[in-house]
């Protein structure tokens, strides 16, 4: 058994880190809708940091880009089946 495999076995999770702050990336931009699905659930809500191990300071700015992405129309506010 692989190392991953053992660790969902004995329901450990593996270690959640901010994927922004491992490759150093400074700006989200707000125009690139599907970056922005990575993280918005089936009816396009905001997905929480627990979830995505996102750090605050990002989790904000995702937040800021998604609403723009929303206001503009290239994210949807609702939907049923988004992904």
């Amino acid at each position: 058994m692989t190392l991953v495999n053992e660790s969902i076995n004995r329901g450990e999770q593996q270690k959640k880190y901010c994927r922004f702050k491992k490759h150093r990336i400074k700006y989200i931009d707000y125009k690139d809708p599907d970056f922005l699905a990575k993280f918005l659930n089936e009816q396009g809500k905001i997905l929480p940091r627990r979830l995505t191990g996102t750090s605050l300071k990002f989790q904000k700015k995702i937040a800021v880009a998604v609403k723009r992405a929303r206001q503009l129309a290239l994210l949807p506010y609702v939907t049923d089946g988004f992904k």
